[in-house]
């Protein structure tokens, strides 16, 4: 199933606020802009896991689990403070509602080589 969690911040004062997004292991974030009708992903890793953590925007991400033979595509509405975790051999995709700005914090090197190796693309959405 699907969760997104909502962050809160861990620290607040009247300089602000502290948001911890996540503790573990990260080999590689990368901040992706995406604009207003623009799908991405519809694939599946099949080692690497990621967290989406969504910046500004909306997006809706839909996931299949592929280790289970009666799976049924889910999907979540991702806001602005959203996290969801994706484990490997989890096919997603990406439908931006609105121009959106997200992380990818990735557990596998995310040079184009390994990334290519690791994904097999499909048609989710």
């Amino acid at each position: 199933m699907v969760q997104k969690q909502r962050l809160i911040p861990i620290s607040q004062d009247e300089r602000g606020q502290i948001v911890k997004i996540l503790e573990g292991k990260i080999t590689s974030v990368l901040v992706i802009p995406s604009r207003k009708g623009a799908i991405r992903a519809n694939h599946y890793h099949k080692k690497d896991t990621h967290y989406v953590y969504m910046i500004s925007g909306k997006m809706r991400y839909t996931v299949k689990d592929l280790s289970k033979k009666r799976a049924r595509k889910q999907w979540v509405i991702l806001n602005p403070g959203d996290l969801v975790y994706t484990p490997a051999m989890t096919a997603h995709a990406m439908e931006f509602l609105e121009d959106s700005v997200f992380l990818a914090l990735t557990t596998q090197k995310r040079d184009q080589k390994n990334y290519e190796n690791d994904t097999v693309r499909i048609t989710l959405v």
